[in-house]
């Protein structure tokens, strides 16, 4: 393996990251206060191919590599990893579509998912089916146009705010042989939001429970096959989870170098803070993890493009350990601004609060270890 990124890898990062520093991250406190991400931004984003990173290029998409996405997921998530987070969302619908649907389903939502005029949240979780996805409960019945889909779903990024929403849905028996995915369009009558939840971290993205009852939807808004649509929402998951894993790297990455700014103009005992031994140690350390990490992650991400027999392993125990890692280092580098730290403005309590979920969607970090010592058991 080549540790090296090619010329055109360090383009794609080197992209995000200009992206990210002029038109995220000087309005990122904003948008968290607000509790919204303005829609324009997506368009520009877009335009950047960044619409459908590992959409097939013959579908339009930019066909990038699961690597290729974690860099732009890096550089992005150096301005907000909440930002970023969103757009790996909407990516791993618009790539289901790409990979599952038929052709009739990706000529029609494709186009405006890669101009990002249209919007997708992934809709699997339930209030009582958190790890347990398999044993969701909402119904799909046959009906004259389709389908009628009605259950609720928990934890929705984008939930009434988005303009469209790949959910999974029980068209069959128990177990995640009945479960199917379909498109449920916004204004759709029967769906319906819950309220913005309040939460810790994640704020600039609207979250809410997405509600549908007696919802109608056309057949032709089935992705694949009934039956199959447990499989596609799985093998969207290591890519997210390589993805988020991205999102707390560039942020733990920003907030040390921050940090060692920081520290180079703070002065105490009559000399800057960098100066003390014990201070450097810790940023030494700090380096240490986030280089490993990003190691770590870019071995999963090529074990996941090559088809590697342990792709999915390598891709839980980076998701454990980079967003372990992250959530690690920008604590300790909180620690390291004092009383400054803790105050909104200098933005690292932000991030410290922006990762700590991230050891718990896309799966928990407990389901990634399970996901690790099931495979060491069965061998």
């Amino acid at each position: 393996m080549d540790f090296a990124l090619s010329e055109e890898q360090t383009l794609i990062f080197d992209t995000a990251k200009a992206f990210g520093d002029e038109h995220i991250a000087p309005n990122a406190l904003a948008w968290e206060k607000a509790g919204d991400i303005p829609k324009d931004l997506w368009p520009k984003l877009a335009e950047l191919g960044f619409g459908g990173l590992y959409v097939r290029e013959e579908s339009g998409g930019s066909g990038l590599s699961r690597l290729d996405a974690t860099l732009v997921f890096e550089a992005l998530s150096m301005a907000c990893p909440s930002v970023a987070a969103f757009l790996s969302i909407h990516n791993m619908c618009a790539a289901m579509i790409d990979k599952f649907g038929s052709s009739q389903l990706r000529e029609r939502f494709l186009p405006r998912a890669l101009t990002m005029d249209m919007i997708l949240s992934y809709c699997l979780t339930e209030p009582g089916c958190g790890s347990d996805a398999a044993a969701l409960k909402t119904r799909a019945e046959r009906s004259d146009v389709g389908y009628s889909l009605t259950g609720t779903k928990a934890f929705i990024s984008g939930g009434g705010y988005s303009d469209a929403y790949i959910v999974m849905c029980r068209t069959g028996d128990a177990g995640p042989k009945g479960i199917s995915t379909v498109i449920v369009e916004d204004k759709t009558g029967g769906l319906s939001f819950g309220r913005l939840e309040d939460k810790m971290g994640w704020r600039a993205q609207p979250t809410r429970q997405v509600h549908l009852d007696n919802c109608n939807i056309p057949a032709a808004n089935l992705v694949g096959q009934e039956g199959k649509g447990f499989l596609y929402a799985m093998a969207g998951l290591d890519g997210g989870r390589l993805n988020i894993s991205a999102c707390s790297l560039g942020a733990a990455q920003a907030a040390l170098t921050q940090t060692v700014t920081y520290m180079a103009g703070r002065k105490a005992f009559g000399k800057s803070i960098d100066q003390f031994q014990a201070l450097q140690f810790r940023l030494a350390d700090m380096e240490t993890e986030l280089q490993a990490a990003r190691v770590f992650l870019r071995q999963a991400a090529w074990k996941l493009d090559t088809g590697a027999p342990d792709a999915v392993a390598h891709c839980a125990m980076a998701k454990k350990f980079v967003t372990e890692a992250g959530s690690r280092v920008a604590n300790d580098c909180l620690q390291l601004h004092g009383g400054y730290g803790y105050l909104a403005d200098y933005g690292i309590e932000k991030l410290v609060r922006d990762l700590r979920v991230h050891e718990i969607l896309e799966g928990t970090n407990e389901i990634m270890r399970l996901i690790v010592s099931r495979g060491m058991i069965s061998k």
